[in-house]
Formats: structure tokens, sequence, C-alpha cells
């Protein structure tokens, strides 16, 4: 189980996204350096309706951890028994409860950032949780959801519930992923909690960057979401730079064909010959620098055989 009081600072960290943070996906950033996961959020009525793929999506390999599995939901009990279900399955190093998830879908049925407005349902959320694992029980969640002022209350209430870190993304619930995340903002809320460590979330894509969200956020470390895509050594140079004042050069185009081509065949052991659908959503990443990305992504997001993949690695130079 992770102990968040001793872990290393600054931390540095893969936030969990849904439909990206799964376990080929994972494997691959800790292969390149990326110390700790957040796996991406399963929802708890699944779980606790035994959905099979719900629970096949909990599932990790022992070389992710330290992980934290992401759970949302809106009822406390049923929040708690999907935790207890997970934690017996598969006992990862932590429990993450998405406080933050701006899309609809998530949102009209009280999960996700709703839940900022129901700080009451938050607590009673956490504290239900708490009571059925052993493990770390984290919150990650937003500014709020039409003001970003609302953190400054919001993370208090669940801090005094028992929460054990919290990880705020820098915009409101209604600002999605548009704007600027406002880190001066995050830190201003991790003053209401200094007795719990807190990690920075948002616009954090270059070293530099994270630099600066950790200086203005005062935060214990970075939660890297959208800057690990397609670009699973970035944690590595994150923590290298933030240790040292060192930057480590950009993938060579070698290195990325290789992690692609690693990347396929873990998606295939995981998913089966279908899987390459899966990945299609990932490929494309890997080439968001590159000024062929537009005549790569056309090619990229309809393969569906490792051949296919190989042929066009082999035309890329």
């Amino acid at each position: 189980m992770i102990d968040w009081s001793s872990l290393p600072r600054p931390i540095v960290a893969l936030a969990p996204m849904a439909d990206m943070t799964d376990l080929p996906f994972c494997l691959i950033c800790k292969d390149k350096g990326v110390g700790l996961m957040f796996r991406e959020m399963v929802s708890s009525e699944a779980i606790v309706r035994q959905n099979p793929k719900t629970l096949k999506m909990a599932e990790f390999d022992q070389r992710e951890r330290p992980l934290v599995q992401q759970i949302f939901g809106s009822d406390p009990a049923t929040m708690a028994e999907a935790a207890r279900i997970i934690y017996e399955r598969y006992q990862p190093d932590g429990i993450d409860i998405n406080m933050g998830c701006p899309v609809y879908n998530i949102v009209c049925n009280f999960n996700g950032a709703a839940l900022i407005r129901e700080p009451d349902r938050a607590a009673a959320i956490v504290r239900a949780m708490k009571q059925a694992v052993p493990c770390p029980v984290s919150v990650k969640t937003r500014l709020g959801w039409k003001h970003d002022t609302d953190c400054l209350e919001f993370v208090k209430v669940v801090a005094d519930a028992g929460a054990d870190l919290v990880s705020i993304h820098g915009r409101t619930k209604e600002q999605g992923y548009s704007g600027v995340a406002n880190w001066d903002r995050v830190g201003e809320a991790r003053r209401q909690i200094p007795h719990l460590p807190v990690l920075v979330n948002g616009d954090i894509t270059t070293p530099a960057l994270a630099k600066e969200a950790l200086t203005r956020s005062g935060a214990d470390g970075v939660l890297i979401g959208r800057g690990l895509l397609g670009n699973p050594w970035f944690a590595k140079r994150v923590e290298t730079y933030l240790m040292t004042g060192v930057v480590l050069p950009e993938p060579t185009l070698e290195e990325i064909r290789e992690t692609i081509r690693t990347h396929v065949r873990l998606q295939i052991d995981h998913y089966g010959p279908g899987g390459l659908t899966k990945l299609r959503k990932h490929l494309p990443w890997y080439f968001k620098q590159s000024h062929k990305s537009k005549e790569l992504r056309s090619k990229l997001v309809r393969v569906s055989t490792v051949e296919e993949v190989d042929q066009i690695l082999q035309t890329i130079v």
C-alpha cells in the first residue's frame, strides 16, 4: 500500500484518463520511468453488479505497482462495496474517488464533478470507503463547478472526512478542458489542507511547466494526463528536470517505433486479436509533435492488423 506521507518529493504520477490509462498503456509508462499510476475510472455500480467487462478494466499487472484504482459513483454504500470488491480481488496500492470528471454522461447521474455541489454526499462517500478498505483513499477533483473558488471549502470537507490525498485539476467543471489551468487557485486550496499531500493537475506539458505548476501551487507533486499520451518518456524527463535542472532529450524516431510495437503486443495480449481497435485512439498521440501528424492520423486511426501498423511505421522517416 502507498504511504503518501513518505513518498519521495516531488511526486510525478500518471493521471487517470478514461479509455486511456489501461493495463497496456500503464505497462508502457512503467517501462519508460513513470513511478506511480492512477488507472482509468471504473463504475461502482458495474463493479457491484460483477460486470465482467468492468472487472477486467480493474485487472492489473504486478509490474504496474504502485498503482491506484479510480472509482466513480454517487451512492456511499455502493462506492464502499465496489472498493471492497476491488481491493479483495486485486489489492491495488490505493483507491481514488472521481470527483472531477466534467463529462455530461457522468455528472448527469451526480457522479464526478457533480459531487463538488454536494459536499455532504462527497464526505459520506469518503467515510464509507475508508471503512471498507485498508488501503489509502484519495480524491481527484476540480477547482469547482462554476466558480473556481468552490474548491477552497470542498477540499476541507473531503479532508475532514478522511481523504489521504487530494489531486486538483486547475479548471472548473464548466471549463471542461478549455482555457488555462489556474495553478495559483490550486495553491490556495492546497493551503486549506496543509496536513494532506496534494497533487496539481492540468496543462503540464513540458518539464518547465511542471516546475512552474509546483512552484505556483505549492503541491507535493504533479499528476500528468495528456502530457503523457504518446509520450511515456515525459514523466522521467519531468522528474529529472525537477531534481537536477537537466532536460533529457526527446525520444528518437526509432524509440517511438519500438515503443509502439511493444504497445501493440501488450494490447493484443490483454484484449485479444481485436485489441488494435482500442489502440487506435493512442497511436496518433505518438506523433502529435510531427509535421506529418495529420497525414499519419488518418492512417493510424484505421489500423486493424499488426501488419498495417508495421507498414505505416516503416514509411515514417
